[in-house]
């Protein structure tokens, strides 16, 4: 079976969506409440909201293709690219590079999309590699481009991207489709301009890594060229909650310019992301309203409440035990017992099991 960039009419895609309107309008809906969300909080609280909903995409874009990083550095090399004050020195080239593309999302996404800019990101994202025979520019090689999973002994192609020997037309045509799509509102609405952005890019595949991170950005870039301002979608985090979803979406693309089944799944995940997002800014909010509410804690209190908001709204993976509030604290076992009773009794965070088996969660109800 031909693949899709062998068809004929490639890249002519279709899709039949009845529900796009409305899936259209909640999207809006959304965008207004992330407006009026952001627009209301201080400036200190809209740079932490920014800057977390932006590291928080760093991670998970990376963690989509099998790459773990830090998130506190990611974090901290953020708010070095945006030039605020940072506490880590110690960032790692794969760190610096994903937070470099996020930071230039955020400021430079009015900016027309060219071969520069893609080649660009390609810099950022392989930042520090030296396993890969091209970076910054499109691959090379005459060895087919190929997604392969299953067993090591059992090898399957999912997917076969054009050969390298193309792509300079293939990104020519889809660079200007891009920037003529933009503007194409009344036939092509925002979500399906997107969804097409995104798939469109993963079907030529022109790098030889880093397609998938460099997709998923061009997704933040055209919603927020089409709204003119930062979408601040949570598009990779919802991904990585599911990717088998996300990649079998892909895969069923492989051969089939009818995109209806993708543009399905793509609209229900960008809805889910802006829902996260929204959820994220109210977490935000509530930790300063957490620390107004608790201002009489101690200082080990206080680091740990802090670092506790830092891993976001899922919190420390299990919860917080007494070993965890030993070592952020660097306090003995029987301090630790006696400030985690305090904040249990005052309300700050509620206690579940038993002995070795306590865990600690914060308690944002009623603040």
């Amino acid at each position: 079976m031909k693949w899709v960039w062998q068809d004929n009419n490639w890249p002519n895609f279709t899709y039949s969506h009845p529900e796009l309107h409305d899936k259209e309008a909640i999207f809006n809906q959304n965008i207004g409440i992330v407006i009026g969300a952001m627009n209301h909080l201080a400036e200190s609280n809209h740079s932490m909201a920014t800057i977390d909903i932006l590291t928080q995409e760093a991670v998970s874009t990376s963690s989509i293709e099998g790459e773990i990083l830090r998130r506190d550095s990611v974090q901290s090399s953020i708010r070095k690219h945006m030039g605020l004050k940072i506490d880590r020195g110690n960032i790692k080239a794969n760190e610096a590079g994903i937070a470099e593309l996020m930071v230039n999302l955020y400021y430079l996404y009015r900016n027309p999309l060219d071969k520069e800019m893609l080649c660009d990101w390609n810099l950022m994202v392989c930042n520090g590699r030296r396993d890969l025979d091209v970076i910054g520019d499109y691959r090379k090689h005459v060895e087919p481009m190929q997604v392969v999973g299953g067993s090591y002994n059992k090898p399957k192609v999912f997917y076969e991207a054009p050969p390298s020997s193309q792509l300079d037309h293939e990104m020519e045509k889809y660079i200007s489709w891009f920037n003529r799509a933009l503007a194409d509102r009344k036939n092509l609405p925002n979500l399906a301009f997107a969804g097409m952005a995104h798939l469109y890019f993963e079907m030529i595949h022109p790098f030889e890594d880093g397609n998938g991170r460099i997709g998923r950005a061009l997704v933040e870039k055209s919603l927020s060229q089409r709204i003119n301002r930062p979408a601040l979608n949570s598009f990779a985090k919802v991904i990585d909650q599911n990717k088998k979803e996300y990649y079998n979406a892909l895969k069923a693309c492989n051969h089939y310019l009818d995109i209806s089944s993708w543009l399905h799944y793509f609209t229900d995940t960008i809805i889910a992301s802006q829902e996260y997002t929204i959820n994220l800014i109210k977490f935000i909010i509530d930790k300063s309203k957490f620390f107004t509410k608790y201002k009489d804690i101690n200082q080990r209190q206080e680091k740990v409440l802090l670092r506790i908001f830092e891993e976001g709204m899922e919190g420390f993976k299990g919860g917080l035990s007494a070993n965890n509030y030993q070592t952020i604290a660097q306090t003995s076992p029987a301090t630790a017992t006696r400030d985690l009773q305090e904040l249990v009794n005052m309300g700050a965070l509620t206690k579940s099991g038993e002995l070795k088996s306590t865990r600690y969660w914060l308690n944002l109800k009623h603040l």
